[in-house]
C-alpha cells in the first residue's frame, strides 16, 4: 500500500507538471520538440500529394539565369514578361516573390545624361536624340507602366534590425495604426524593411511581405498573416495575392465572442467576397499553418526563360495564378520545412494561396488548450491510480491502448475538423507514468558496490595506476605546489534537459556521455578530480608529473567535442536531446594533494588557476565555442592554431586575461580556416582601436565565410552597441563578466 501511495503521488505530480506545460504556464523544450515531430508526422501522413493546376510558379532557375544573365535582370525584360503573361497568356494575377528595391540603371541612361551635361552639353543634335531615347531607357518607369492597372502583387521583407534599415516604399497597410488598440495581440513586430521603389509600389495592385515564421528547429510551419510595423498592420504576400485575385475584398478581423481569447482576442481573418466569406484561422502569433500539399513540385513549374522566348503554350497559363520566384541555389530562397529540408520559398506562398482558396487551413483556437488540459486531467488521474495496481503485462497493454486512443483523437480532429489537437503532453505523460511504474522498484531497491574502488582508481586510468605502482617514490599524497593544467567541462542547459527526462532516462543519458568523455581524459593521461552533476573536473601534472600537461589537456578538450558530436546520432535514436558541452582549460601554479577533514578527504587541486578554469568553462556559451583556454595555457603550447577570442575580466577577478579558442593542431587546420582566424584577429585589432566601421565590414566578410559561427554575430552586436554608446577614451577593450 505504501508503495502504491508513493507511485500514485509521483504520478499525480507528473500529471500536474504536464498540465502546467499544456496550459502555457511554462515551456518544456522536450515536449515542444515532440509536438513539432508529431505535427510533421500528421502533416506528412495526410498530405494529398497532388498537383494544384490553378497556381503556376514561374521559376528564375538555372536555365533562365543561363539564357538571360545573372539576377537582377533589367526591368525592360521584366516588363516584357508582364506583357506576355497578361496580353498573350491571359493570367489572372501575378505575384513577385522578389523585391525591386534599387533603381535599374542598366540601360546606360545615366551615362548618356552625364555626357549630355558635360562633353556634349551644347550639341543640339545629341540633346534631341537623348530626349527621344529617354522614355525607352527609363526602365523603372517602363516596368511601372507595364504593371499599372494589372493584377500585379509585389513582395517585400521586414527586418528586426534598427529602424534606419529601411528602403523603398511599403504598400498601404491592411489595417491602420490603432485598429487593435487595447487588445493584447501578439503581433510579430519589425523595425525595418526592404520594399520596392516608390514608382513601382504605386503602380502595383498590391504588395505583401514574404517573411515566414521560423520555428525553434529552423523549419517553416507557419506564415504570419499580419505583422506590425510602425503601429500599422501589413498582410502577407499570399493573402495579398488572394485578395487581388478576388477583387480586393474587405478584410475583416475575427474575435472570440463573449470572452477574452487565449490568443489575445484575434482568432481569424475573413475575406468578404461576393461568393461568401473566406476564413483564415490564426494562432497566438497571428500566423497560419502552411497546408503543404506535398514535396517540391506540388505546383507546376515553368522556366521564366521559356515564357520570355515564347516556348509555352497559352493554355498552360491562361487564367492561372502566377508566382514569380526562384529555385536557383545562388539566389538563396530555399527553406527548411516539415516536408523537405530544402524547399523553395515561393512554393510556400503557393501552398498558402491554395489553402486559403480551398479553405483547407488547420485551426488551433483557444479552446483547444482547454480540451488538451481536460484530456490530460482525465487520463492522468486514471492512469496514476490504475497502473500501480496492475501487473507489468497489463501495464504495457493499458499504456499502449491510451497511446492509441490519444493519437486517434488527434488524427480525427485533424482530418475531419481541421483542428490541431496537440498530444505531445499526453503522450509524454503516458510514457512517464509507464516508466515510473515499471522502473520504481529498480531505482529504489538496486544498489551497486562497484562505486567503491581504490583511492587512485577513482581518479586516473589503469595505465597510470600501474605506472604509479612501478614508481611509488614519484607519488605523494601530501600537499604540494606545482605547475599544472586544469580542465572543467559542463553540459549547456543541463537543467532544462534534466527536467524533460524521467530519472531512468536521465541516468542513462549521463552515463552515455560521461563515460566516453572520461575515457578521453584517461586517454590523454588526465586525472579526474570529481564529477559535479553533469560537470567533469580534471587536471594534468599530478599525481605523476607530466611535462606536456598543457598540450594533453588541450587535446583532451578538443577530442571531447569530437566524441560528443559522434554520439549525437545515437542520442537522437534514443529520443534524447542534443548534448553540448563547454570546456574551460587553464594553466598555473596550484596546490595538489589529499584535502578535506577528519571525516573525509579527497585528492584534489586548489588555487586561483583552478577558479579561472571554471570561469572559462562558464563563458564558452557566451562566445559560442566549445573550448576556451587561458593565456598561460596558450603560451605553454605552441603547436596549435589559436583564435584569440577576447580580453575579459571574469567574475571575482580584477586582472583581465586573454582567452583563446584552440582551433586544432598546426598541421591539421586548413588554410581557409587559418585565413579566417587571421581575419578575425584583424577584427579584434580594429575593435580595440574603436574603428567600428571597418570592424563591422570585416565581420560581414567573416559571416559570409562562416555563417554558422556565433562568435561573429556576438561581435557584430557589440560593435553596433559601441557605435551608439561609445566607450570611454581610456577604454582598454576588456569585456567584464558580471556572472560566473
Amino acid at each position: 500500500m505504501k508503495k502504491n501511495a508513493i507511485l500514485i503521488g509521483l504520478g499525480l505530480l507528473v500529471v500536474l507538471i504536464l498540465i502546467g506545460n499544456a496550459a502555457r504556464f511554462y515551456r518544456l523544450n522536450l515536449v515542444d520538440h515532440l509536438s513539432a515531430i508529431f505535427y510533421d508526422y500528421r502533416l506528412q501522413l495526410t498530405m494529398p500529394r497532388t498537383v494544384d493546376e490553378r497556381i503556376v510558379i514561374l521559376d528564375i532557375d538555372e536555365k533562365s539565369l543561363k539564357e538571360e544573365g545573372r539576377w537582377p535582370w533589367s526591368r525592360d525584360r521584366l516588363g516584357l514578361l508582364v506583357d506576355k503573361l497578361f496580353d498573350k497568356h491571359g493570367v489572372a494575377v501575378v505575384g513577385f516573390d522578389v523585391v525591386f528595391a534599387e533603381k535599374d540603371e542598366s540601360s546606360g541612361l545615366k551615362v548618356l545624361q552625364k555626357i549630355g551635361q558635360e562633353q556634349l552639353k551644347g550639341d543640339a543634335q545629341f540633346q534631341a536624340a537623348l530626349a527621344q531615347l529617354r522614355p525607352q531607357l527609363e526602365y523603372d518607369k517602363l516596368f511601372a507602366d507595364k504593371i499599372r492597372n494589372r493584377n500585379v502583387v509585389l513582395g517585400y521583407y521586414l527586418t528586426s534590425q534598427d529602424d534606419t534599415n529601411v528602403s523603398g516604399t511599403l504598400p498601404d497597410p491592411a489595417f491602420a495604426a490603432g485598429t487593435f488598440k487595447g487588445r493584447p495581440i501578439d503581433f510579430m513586430s519589425w523595425n525595418g524593411y526592404g520594399a520596392n521603389l516608390p514608382e513601382l509600389q504605386q503602380a502595383a495592385a498590391s504588395a505583401g511581405h514574404f517573411n515566414p515564421l521560423v520555428d525553434f528547429d529552423g523549419e517553416v510551419r507557419r506564415v504570419p498573416m499580419l505583422v506590425e510595423y510602425g503601429g500599422a498592420y501589413y498582410e502577407s504576400l499570399s493573402l495579398a495575392v488572394v485578395r487581388t485575385l478576388l477583387g480586393q475584398p474587405k478584410l475583416l478581423p475575427g474575435f472570440a465572442e463573449g470572452k477574452s481569447s487565449g490568443y489575445g482576442g484575434l482568432e481569424w481573418l475573413e475575406l468578404d467576397t461576393a461568393g461568401g466569406r473566406l476564413k483564415i484561422p490564426l494562432d497566438a502569433e497571428v500566423a497560419t499553418f502552411v497546408p503543404y500539399r506535398g514535396k517540391q513540385g506540388s505546383f507546376r513549374y515553368i522556366s521564366v526563360a521559356d515564357v520570355l522566348h515564347d516556348r509555352v503554350e497559352v493554355s498552360q497559363l491562361k487564367g492561372k495564378i502566377v508566382l514569380v520566384g526562384t529555385t536557383a541555389p545562388g539566389l538563396l530562397d530555399m527553406r527548411a520545412t516539415p516536408v523537405a529540408e530544402v524547399y523553395p520559398g515561393v512554393e510556400i506562398h503557393a501552398n498558402m494561396i491554395a489553402g486559403i482558396l480551398d479553405q483547407n487551413l488547420k485551426d488551433s483556437p483557444a479552446y483547444m488548450i482547454g480540451a488538451e488540459v481536460v484530456w490530460l486531467l482525465l487520463i492522468g488521474i486514471a492512469l496514476s491510480f490504475l497502473l500501480p495496481q496492475l501487473s507489468p503485462a497489463k501495464t504495457i497493454l493499458v499504456s499502449v491502448f491510451m497511446f492509441a486512443i490519444t493519437q486517434g483523437l488527434s488524427l480525427l480532429a485533424w482530418h475531419y475538423g481541421n483542428l490541431l489537437f496537440l498530444v505531445a503532453n499526453s503522450l509524454v505523460m503516458i510514457a512517464l507514468l509507464f516508466a515510473l511504474n515499471m522502473s520504481y522498484g529498480y531505482f529504489i531497491e538496486s544498489r551497486t558496490k562497484r562505486q567503491i574502488t581504490s583511492l587512485f582508481g577513482q581518479y586516473v586510468p589503469n595505465e597510470l595506476v600501474e605506472e604509479m605502482a612501478e614508481h611509488p617514490e614519484s607519488v605523494s599524497m601530501e600537499g604540494d605546489s606545482r605547475e599544472m593544467t586544469i580542465l572543467f567541462s559542463d553540459v549547456r542547459g543541463f537543467t532544462t534537459i534534466s527536467e524533460g527526462l524521467d530519472p531512468k532516462e536521465l541516468t542513462l543519458l549521463m552515463n552515455e556521455f560521461l563515460t566516453p568523455l572520461s575515457r578521453v581524459v584517461y586517454k590523454h593521461r588526465g586525472t579526474i578530480d570529481k564529477y559535479m552533476g553533469d560537470c567533469i573536473m580534471a587536471f594534468w601534472g599530478a599525481p605523476l608529473p607530466d611535462a606536456n600537461h598543457a598540450s594533453n589537456a588541450i587535446l583532451a578538450g578538443i577530442e571531447m567535442q569530437a566524441t560528443l558530436k559522434a554520439l549525437q546520432p545515437h542520442f537522437k535514436e534514443r529520443g534524447w536531446p542534443e548534448i553540448h558541452v563547454g570546456v574551460g582549460i587553464n594553466t598555473g601554479r596550484v596546490s595538489v594533494g589529499n584535502m578535506g577533514s577528519e571525516v573525509r578527504v579527497a585528492y584534489t587541486v586548489m588555487g586561483d588557476a583552478v577558479n579561472l578554469a571554471s570561469r572559462l568553462e562558464g563563458i564558452t556559451k557566451q562566445y559560442g565555442v566549445g573550448v576556451i583556454v587561458g593565456e598561460n595555457t596558450k603560451n605553454a603550447v605552441t603547436g596549435f592554431v589559436y583564435r584569440e577570442l577576447d580580453h575579459v575580466r571574469v567574475k571575482g577577478k580584477d586582472k583581465p586575461v586573454a582567452i583563446y579558442e584552440p582551433v586544432g593542431l598546426l598541421g591539421e587546420v586548413s588554410k581557409d580556416m587559418q585565413d579566417e582566424v587571421k581575419l578575425f584577429h584583424e577584427v579584434r585589432r580594429l575593435y580595440r582601436r574603436q574603428d567600428w566601421d571597418q570592424a563591422e565590414l570585416q565581420l560581414m566578410n567573416l559571416q559570409r565565410m562562416s555563417p554558422d559561427t556565433a562568435l561573429y554575430g556576438i561581435y557584430a552586436e557589440r560593435v553596433a552597441y559601441f557605435r551608439k554608446n561609445p566607450p570611454a577614451a581610456d577604454w582598454d577593450g576588456v569585456f567584464v563578466f558580471q556572472t560566473k
